[in-house]
């Protein structure tokens, strides 16, 4: 089985905004772990082409120490299906802690960037047998869940809060192939979705959930980007936020769609906890559009069966690094 696994503590640069690891930050983090899995399994340069939907379950502070698993859990013709599992505890404590789990998709490529065929890969154990069986049942909700979102019309006809991020693509933000990797980009949908729900809630946010996020196509060394997050919906105590990144060679004005993800995030009280917001209220044929878009998401999200876990089929087993040894006498 392909696995890789990264293990590392959380450094003050790695905190955001409201001093915890930002949702962005962690997306980076899956991003470099998924690929090394993928790259390991096919022996070739990778491309990221979908992040599938990752809740957030707790925050991750500053001096925790974190692994990262990467586990192949389907192949097809030349995608890698990576499950990535993030673990995260208190050095001085030995119980980890999952702190996030995401699906992502990997694609192989040769030296003029066309996609090659992968080995394929065949499940042996029975936690192995059953997480390929989620990751097929899924490839058909991500299928609607893609078409829902390509579907939708952002226009000026919407009176949604909105915020826009445009800067050029520097070369601090390539991957080893030259490009912009896709962690950097997931990190400015973070950044943009950030901007968008602070300014409704009027105070810091904090994303909970990621969903639906696909590449378009590569984004070069001195790229114009522009990223635009705008408001869909509101819940209760979540902004429900639809982020399109665009790109275009700097010579010319023709900007093309890059990635699109949604993001939801969640105004914070003192104690952490997510705090009422207030209702956003559609007014335009496009905004009500999008909100009962937003609705139809949160039902294709409820049908993807959550994928087994480790202690699940295997009790007792913790990721490796958070074992320690029994006490001699």
């Amino acid at each position: 089985m392909s696995c890789a696994i990264h293990r590392f503590l959380v450094q003050p640069a790695d905190a955001g905004i409201v001093g915890s690891v930002d949702g962005g930050k962690l997306l980076e983090w899956i991003d470099k772990v998924a690929y090394a899995a993928a790259a390991q399994w096919s022996g070739r340069y990778c491309v990221t082409a979908y992040v599938g939907n990752i809740h957030l379950d707790r925050p991750i502070a500053v001096g925790e120490l974190v692994e990262l698993h990467a586990n192949l859990v389907h192949t097809g013709r030349t995608s890698m299906h990576i499950l990535v599992t993030v673990y995260s505890t208190d050095p001085t404590r030995v119980k980890p802690v999952q702190s996030a789990q995401c699906l992502t998709i990997f694609v192989a490529v040769d030296d003029d960037r066309r996609t090659v065929e992968v080995p394929q890969w065949v499940p042996s154990t029975i936690l192995e047998q059953q997480r390929s069986r989620q990751a097929r049942v899924r490839i058909s909700v991500r299928k609607h869940i893609e078409d829902a979102m390509a579907g939708q019309s952002y226009t000026s006809a919407g009176t949604a809060p909105s915020a826009t991020l445009r800067f050029l693509a520097a070369p601090s933000d390539i991957n080893w192939g030259g490009r912009v990797h896709g962690g950097r980009t997931m990190h400015w949908i973070d950044e943009a979705a950030y901007v968008c729900g602070a300014g409704w809630a009027e105070q810091h946010v904090l994303a909970s959930y990621f969903g639906g996020i696909r590449f378009y196509r590569p984004i070069a060394i001195g790229d114009v980007v522009e990223i635009t997050a705008r408001l869909i919906h509101t819940g209760p105590r979540s902004m429900h936020i639809s982020v399109h990144v665009t790109s275009a060679d700097n010579q010319t004005d023709e900007p093309a769609l890059a990635a699109h993800g949604l993001a939801v995030v969640v105004a914070l009280d003192d104690d952490g906890k997510a705090r009422p917001v207030r209702a956003w209220q559609p007014v335009t044929a496009e905004d009500h559009d999008l909100d009962a878009h937003a609705r139809h998401l949160i039902e294709l999200r409820s049908s993807a069966e959550p994928f087994t876990s480790v202690s699940a089929t295997s009790a007792g087993i913790e990721p490796s690094y958070f074992r320690v040894p029994a006490h001699t006498a």
